[in-house]
């Protein structure tokens, strides 16, 4: 599994505070798994990490089948991707 870091926006639609869905890098995302929720221990343990953050790890697959694994987390205003995983 290769790791790409990343610093972009998302839209992340969520369920019962939980994330279904987004819209990243041009492509609609539907969440295929069942998403594990990111403290800050685990933000602060990677070196360049932001700090104070929450977020989530996710499976997504888009329209044409593509699946990848996402870390996302939340600033004070948007959520951003931080690594994608293929």
């Amino acid at each position: 599994m290769a790791a790409t870091e990343l610093e972009h926006e998302v839209t992340l639609w969520m369920a019962n505070d939980i994330p279904v869905r987004m819209f990243y890098a041009g492509q609609r995302w539907r969440v295929t798994d069942v998403p594990t929720r990111l403290r800050e221990s685990v933000w602060s343990a990677s070196a360049g990490s932001p700090r104070g953050l929450y977020g989530w790890r996710f499976q997504a697959t888009n329209p044409e089948g593509d699946s990848y694994v996402f870390d996302v987390y939340r600033t004070q205003d948007d959520w951003h991707v931080h690594r994608a995983y293929t």
